[in-house]
C-alpha cells in the first residue's frame, strides 16, 4: 500500500509529529512526502530518513490515500486523485464556517483523542464512522527516564509558546501564591512564541521577572532541537500546565515518559493520556468564550481558570515540593508506562490499521 503524506516538517508541533509520523510510516508502508513550508532538519538520521520519501513523491501515485497533517481551515489541496484524510489538531469546542467549510470536504479525518472525536461529531456533517483516533506519541530515545538533579531546591517547568489558551497569565499567580522568599523553588520557562513581536515577548517576561518571586524563575531560549528539550526536562522535577486548551500537548506527554511529575487542568485533548494515576488534575467546571484578542475572538469555548482553580493548583504546587523535602518525590512510574503506550510507532499502526480498513 501506498500513501501521500502531507505534513511540515520542523521543529514546531505540527511538524514534529509530522517528522515522526513520516518516520515511522516509512518503516511499514511506501510513503510519498510532500511537505507544507521549508524542511527544518536537526540532524544526519533524520534527513535521511525522509529522503526516500521525497524523491518517492517526484513519481506519486495520483490514485494512492492522501493524509495532510495540518490546521482545520485548510483541507482543500491533496495530492492526487485518490482518498483525502484530514489530520488536524485543534482546541475549541467548534469551528468556524471556514473550518467546518473545509473539514465537511474531506473523505475521513483523522484526530487524536476522543475529546477531539467528539466535537467533530457535534460540528460536523461527516459521519461518524469516518472519523477515527490516532493518538500522537513521543520518542523514547529521545526522552528517557531519568531523576532530576540531586538538589534540594525543587524546580517546576512549563513549556509551551507564551498564550493565554496555556494559561501563562494563570501560572505566574500560581506559583506566588505557592511559596514565599524562604523557599527553596525555581520555576523554568520555555516559552518562547516565534509568532509574538519582541514587545508582546517582552510583556510576558515582564509579568514573571517583575512578579513576587521574579527572582526564582528561569526564563529559557526555545531550544532547537528534541536533544536539548531532554536535556533541560532531566534537570526539573514537575511540569505545570494551567492550560484552557491543549489540541494535545506534546511536552506533557514528554515530561512524563522522562519519569516527572505533572500537573495539569483535566480538560481538552490531553485528557487522552492523563489519568489520576499518571497526573495531578485539577478539573475545571466552568467554561468561557475562548478570546485573548490576539489568536481567538469568541469563536467557540474553552476552560475558565477560576481564582479557586489556581488554590487548587498552588495547593498541589506545593505538594510536590514538600514531596521533595521529604525525600518522598520519586519517579513518576505510571508516566513512564503510559509514555510507553504513546510511542510514534504506535500512531504510525493507528495510521496504517485506519487506511487499510478505508481501502477495503
Amino acid at each position: 500500500m501506498k500513501i501521500n503524506l502531507s505534513t511540515p516538517i520542523n521543529q514546531l508541533g505540527y511538524g514534529i509529529a509530522g517528522l515522526n509520523i513520516c518516520k515511522e510510516l516509512s518503516e511499514i508502508t511506501d510513503l510519498s512526502l510532500f511537505p507544507i513550508g521549508p524542511i527544518q532538519i536537526t540532524n544526519r538520521n533524520d534527513a535521511e530518513k525522509i529522503k526516500p520519501c521525497l524523491i518517492s513523491a517526484q513519481m506519486l501515485d495520483f490514485h494512492s490515500p492522501s493524509i495532510k497533517i495540518w490546521h482545520q481551515h485548510d483541507m482543500s489541496q491533496f495530492p492526487g486523485k485518490g482518498i483525502r484524510i484530514g489530520f488536524p489538531f485543534f482546541e475549541l469546542d467548534t469551528f468556524s464556517d471556514i473550518e467546518k467549510h473545509h473539514l465537511n470536504s474531506v473523505d475521513y479525518i483523522f484526530v487524536c483523542s476522543e475529546w477531539a472525536k467528539n466535537i467533530c461529531s457535534r460540528n460536523l456533517t461527516i459521519d461518524d464512522d469516518r472519523i477515527m483516533v490516532v493518538p500522537l506519541g513521543v520518542d523514547q530515545d529521545i526522552f528517557k527516564p531519568c531523576t532530576a538533579v540531586d538538589s534540594d531546591k525543587t524546580i517546576f517547568f512549563n513549556c509551551g509558546k507564551w498564550e493565554i489558551r496555556k494559561g501563562h497569565d494563570a501560572l505566574v499567580k500560581i506559583f506566588n501564591m505557592a511559596f514565599d522568599e524562604k523557599d527553596n523553588v525555581e520555576l523554568w520557562l520555555m516559552c518562547s512564541n516565534p509568532f509574538l513581536s519582541v514587545e508582546e515577548s517582552s510583556e510576558w517576561e515582564s509579568l514573571y521577572k517583575n512578579s513576587k518571586l521574579g527572582e526564582k524563575i528561569k526564563i529559557i531560549p526555545r531550544a532547537d532541537t528534541q536533544e536539548e528539550v531532554y536535556n533541560i526536562m532531566s534537570h526539573i522535577d514537575c511540569g505545570i500546565f494551567p492550560s484552557r486548551a491543549e489540541g494535545w500537548n506534546l511536552e506533557l506527554l514528554e515530561l512524563m515518559s522522562c519519569g516527572k511529575h505533572v500537573i495539569a487542568t483535566n480538560v481538552s485533548a490531553h485528557t487522552e493520556f492523563c489519568k489520576s494515576s499518571n497526573a495531578r488534575l485539577v478539573d475545571v467546571l466552568e467554561q468561557e468564550n475562548a478570546y485573548d484578542g490576539k489568536w481567538f475572538f469568541g469563536n467557540g469555548k474553552w476552560a475558565k481558570i477560576t481564582k479557586n482553580n489556581i488554590r487548587e493548583f498552588a495547593d498541589l504546587v506545593r505538594n510536590v515540593h514538600e514531596e521533595k523535602m521529604f525525600s518522598k518525590l520519586g519517579t513518576n512510574q505510571e508516566g513512564i508506562k503510559t509514555a510507553k503506550d504513546f510511542s510514534w510507532k504506535n500512531t504510525a499502526r493507528k495510521i496504517y490499521q485506519h487506511v487499510q480498513h478505508i481501502q477495503k
